[in-house]
């Protein structure tokens, strides 16, 4: 039942931070980043498909994203995808190619994002605590029936907060780094 018990959190842990840094790296900054497409799904042939399937997305320059689709056909679809994103990209095409200019952000909206980054951290901050519950009840469940001593149960207690703090300084870390590029003109 305990076997393993912290190697399983571990894993636990590392998909809630990798999730994390998923997720941030859709928030925008005042930098290009492909990553911020990641949500856009395109029409084709009649299925939801995700632009970097039916396109190239390249970052040529800090304040522009180039989409090159592999079918010239795509690009009024794609157009209307990001438009209709919410992301506030005006993209552009001369023909072949889609550029999409990224605006400098106001500083109201460069605060009102480090929110939401807070607030994305914390969200994950307490998947990572309902983990460390979960684990510590296996563990008294473990002790009440007598597979593992007391001493034992303490000692698991302690490795199991370690890792927590540990992946938890990991999300701060991430959303300390954020900020910084949040905030960065």
């Amino acid at each position: 039942m305990v076997d393993g018990l912290l190697d399983d959190l571990r894993q636990d842990y590392e998909e809630t931070v990798a999730k994390f840094q998923k997720e941030l790296a859709k928030i925008r900054t005042g930098r290009a980043n492909v990553a911020m497409l990641d949500g856009v799904r395109v029409e084709y042939y009649g299925q939801q498909t995700p632009l970097n399937q039916v396109a190239t997305l390249r970052v040529p320059e800090p304040r522009m994203i180039t989409i090159q689709p592999w079918e010239d056909s795509m690009i009024p679809e794609i157009e209307k995808a990001i438009v209709k994103s919410d992301l506030g990209l005006n993209p552009s095409n001369d023909g072949t190619m889609i550029r999409v200019p990224i605006p400098a952000l106001s500083g109201e909206r460069r605060e009102e994002l480090v929110r939401v980054a807070k607030k994305l951290g914390e969200e994950h901050k307490i998947t990572i605590r309902n983990q460390r519950r979960d684990a510590n009840d296996i563990i008294k469940e473990a002790e009440k029936a007598s597979e593992i001593t007391e001493d034992d149960k303490h000692r698991m207690f302690g490795d199991v907060d370690a890792l927590t703090d540990e992946y938890t300084s990991k999300v701060d870390t991430r959303l300390e780094k954020k900020e910084v590029e949040i905030r960065e003109v």
